[in-house]
C-alpha cells in the first residue's frame, strides 16, 4: 500500500469547489470593488454629459447655432481648464461601466424567470453598447484635444455600405425601440430596480424617485427623435441627411413653439443628468 506522504497531491478542480473556473473568476473581477468605484465613475460620467448637452440645447433654442450632442458636450468639457484630463477619466469610467454592465448580464439576473431575464439582459446589453460609444467618443475628444472630429459621420459611413439604407433603418428602429423603452422605464419606475435606497431617508427617496419619473421620459423623447431622423434619412438615401441627437433636437426645435419644446426637453435631460448623479451614488452593487 503505497505511503500517502508520498502521494503528490492533486490539482484543485474547478468543478468540485477545490479552485476557480473561469466563470468564478469572472464573477470575482464584476464584483471587484475597483470596477464597481470606477462603474459609479462613469455614471457621474454620464450625468455630466447629459448635463451638458441639456446646456448646449437650451442654447441651441435661444439660438445658438451650436452642437447639442455627446460629441459637442465632451468637446465643450474638453474647452476648460483640465478638459482633457477628465475626459480621460471619463473614458475610463465609462469602460469600467460597460464591464459593470456585461457582468450584470454574466450573473445579475440567474435567479428571475425566463422571460424577465431575457429583457433585462437585452437592456443592460443595449446600456453597454450606449456606455462603449460614448467611451470611445469622450478618448477620441480627448486625443484630439477636443478639436471637431475630421471623420465622417457614421450614418453617412453605413449608407455608403452595401445594403446601407437597410442598415440604417435597422439602426433607427433600434434607438427607437431603446428611446421607448427610456420612456416606459422612468414612467413605470423600472428604473428602481437598480437603485438601493435602503438608508437614503425619506426625501432623498422621493427626490430620485421624482427625478427619475421626469429624466427618463425626457431622454427617450431626445434620442427618439434621432431614431426617426436615422429612418427618414435611410428612407430618402440621403447621406447628407443630418442626423443623430444634435440634428433630432435642432429639427424639434424649428417645429411650431419649438423654442419652449427645446426648453422643456433640455430641462428634461438636466433632470436625467441630475438623476445619474443619484444613480452613481445609489446603484444596487
Amino acid at each position: 500500500m503505497p505511503d500517502a506522504r508520498n502521494v503528490p497531491p492533486e490539482p484543485p478542480d474547478a468543478t468540485d469547489g477545490g479552485g476557480l473556473g473561469a466563470a468564478e473568476v469572472a464573477e470575482k473581477i464584476g464584483d471587484h470593488p475597483v470596477l464597481h468605484a470606477l462603474g459609479r465613475i462613469g455614471l457621474v460620467s454620464y450625468g455630466v454629459v447629459h448635463l451638458l448637452i441639456a446646456l448646449l440645447a437650451a442654447r441651441i433654442a435661444l439660438g445658438d447655432p451650436g452642437r447639442a450632442d455627446k460629441a459637442g458636450a465632451l468637446q465643450a468639457l474638453a474647452a476648460t481648464g483640465f478638459g482633457r484630463v477628465l475626459l480621460w477619466v471619463v473614458a475610463l469610467g465609462l469602460v469600467a461601466l460597460v464591464l459593470w454592465q456585461l457582468a450584470e448580464v454574466l450573473f445579475g439576473h440567474r435567479g428571475l424567470p425566463l422571460a424577465q431575464r431575457v429583457r433585462r439582459t437585452a437592456v443592460d446589453l443595449a446600456e453597454a453598447v450606449v456606455f462603449g460609444l460614448l467611451a470611445k467618443t469622450a478618448a477620441d475628444v480627448a486625443a484630439d484635444g477636443g478639436a471637431q472630429p475630421s471623420s465622417k459621420p457614421v450614418p453617412s459611413t453605413i449608407l455608403e455600405l452595401p445594403g446601407g439604407p437597410f442598415l440604417l433603418v435597422l439602426a433607427g428602429l433600434g434607438i427607437t425601440a431603446v428611446a421607448g423603452y427610456a420612456v416606459y422605464r422612468g414612467l413605470s419606475e423600472a428604473f428602481l430596480r437598480d437603485l438601493d435606497l435602503r438608508g437614503a431617508g425619506l426625501r432623498r427617496s422621493l427626490l430620485v424617485m421624482r427625478l427619475g419619473r421626469v429624466g427618463w421620459p425626457a431622454l427617450g423623447v431626445a434620442y427618439g427623435t434621432s431614431g426617426v431622423l436615422l429612418v427618414v434619412a435611410a428612407v430618402r438615401y440621403d447621406p447628407t441627411q443630418p442626423v443623430g441627437l444634435d440634428a433630432g433636437l435642432k429639427a424639434l426645435g424649428a417645429q411650431p413653439f419649438g423654442q419652449l419644446l427645446l426648453l422643456v426637453l433640455a430641462a428634461g435631460l438636466a433632470v436625467f443628468g441630475v438623476y445619474s448623479l443619484f444613480d452613481a451614488r445609489h446603484r444596487a452593487d
